[in-house]
């Protein structure tokens, strides 16, 4: 197996780091809610139209996959992930709607060595998400779990 770029060391406390942009689609969107949140707003237009959301939108935990996808393309897959214990918090801002297009941040809010794995270190990370108006639609934070590039050399 090939060195992955990212370790514990790149997860610098400030850094943020962009998340690729995602094109959401109805048909997605109707996918996921047939298979796992099959409440009308996000399956037909204009139920979704007639609610709150005002259009066909995506579940929250539509969002919240979308966004998982986003994550491992920018810089989980590359990584010496070892998982993660659990999210912090999770808040739905705005509707996703069928068309949106969706970018994001993730930044660093903490980091430290494992004290009981020296070659593992806990990640705290803040995440953004935002429609094509900058709106944001979702936010998050989570700690996972990195194996160090160099163990005993990070403080």
């Amino acid at each position: 197996m090939s060195e992955k770029r990212w370790a514990f060391e790149d997860f610098t406390v400030g850094r943020t780091i962009d998340l690729p942009v995602k094109h959401v689609t109805a048909e997605e969107i109707v996918d996921f809610a047939s298979q796992f949140d099959a409440q009308p707003m996000h399956l037909d237009e204009e139920a979704g139209k007639a609610s709150i959301l005002g259009g066909l939108a995506a579940s929250g935990w539509h969002t919240c996959a979308m966004f998982m996808r986003m994550m491992c393309d920018a810089f989980l897959l590359d990584s010496t992930s070892q998982g993660a214990p659990g999210v912090d918090y999770v808040r739905w801002k705005k509707p996703v709607i069928a068309g949106d297009t969706l970018s994001g941040t993730s930044t660093v809010t903490a980091a430290r060595v494992s004290a009981k794995r020296p070659n593992l270190g806990i990640v705290t990370v803040e995440h953004r998400i935002f429609n094509q108006k900058g709106e944001t639609v979702c936010e998050l934070a989570n700690t996972g779990m990195f194996l160090l590039r160099n163990p005993g050399v990070a403080a």
